[in-house]
């Protein structure tokens, strides 16, 4: 037992060194596994936002068909009791009132999952911008590593070998354009990836929905005769610049 424990060590100690060893002549393949799993890891969280979109649509249908089958029943209700029906209104009645309790559940489940899909999704946002940022690096100082190894054989080769500098010219010349060129293709592709997540936009319409949803509400506060609340005073955005206007005012 203790034989076949070494043997196993062994093994597993000679694998290691043969992938260490891969890796460390393939930090490409590296980098690009890297990419995979970041892409495979955001399909499936995408999947999941996609399900809880979906859970919010179905709760948006349900309240719409029971704010219908509200109004409804407020109408019979009034029609049967006018009529002297008070049995059959008072039945439509309980239905109503039934009714509009699921209606205040269904509109509770429909803002948590409104909320929590707007957090998820700028979760999703964020991380997908720190891994290109990430993979914008990696691929920079692989850039760098590069340039320092041909610098490097460039050194060993003229310690060895007697020749013209004029003679590898050519050489130096194609490998610097190449790796000039791979540099810009990474760098391009990071700013690109990144420009594509605007924070900042991405906050100024969560503020134009939230002040849209307030002027919602204060509508139809005051179409019930329901003064709304004062809605609190920002501090006011001082204007700097001075215009030919402003000038003559303040001579």
């Amino acid at each position: 037992m203790a034989i076949m424990a070494r043997l196993k060590r062994l093994v597993s100690g000679f694998i290691s060194l043969f992938v260490s060893g891969i890796e460390r002549r393939n930090p490409e393949a590296l980098i690009e596994a890297a990419r995979q799993e970041f892409r495979d890891r955001m399909a499936q969280y995408n999947l999941a936002l996609a399900q809880m979109a979906g859970i919010a649509e179905r709760l948006k249908a349900q309240i719409t068909a029971k704010t219908n089958r509200a109004k409804e029943l407020e109408r019979r209700v009034l029609a049967n009791h006018q009529a002297g029906n008070l049995e059959l209104a008072g039945s439509l009645a309980r239905e109503l009132q039934e009714l509009k309790s699921d209606l205040l559940t269904d509109t509770q489940e429909l803002k948590e999952t409104e909320d929590a899909y707007q957090a998820n999704l700028r979760q999703a946002k964020l991380a997908q911008k720190e891994f290109e940022e990430k993979i914008h690096k990696l691929d920079k100082q692989l850039s760098q590593v590069k340039i320092k190894e041909a610098q490097a054989e460039a050194a060993s080769a003229l310690g060895n070998v007697a020749f013209k500098v004029g003679d590898m010219g050519d050489t130096m010349k194609t490998v610097e354009e190449v790796l000039a060129k791979r540099y810009e293709v990474s760098a391009g592709k990071a700013r690109v990836a990144k420009d594509i997540v605007d924070m900042d936009q991405l906050r100024e319409k969560e503020t134009e929905r939230k002040a849209l949803e307030q002027n919602a509400l204060a509508e139809f506060l005051a179409s019930q005769g329901i003064q709304a609340p004062a809605a609190p005073q920002s501090a006011p955005i001082m204007n700097k610049e001075i215009g030919p206007s402003q000038q003559g005012g303040q001579s």
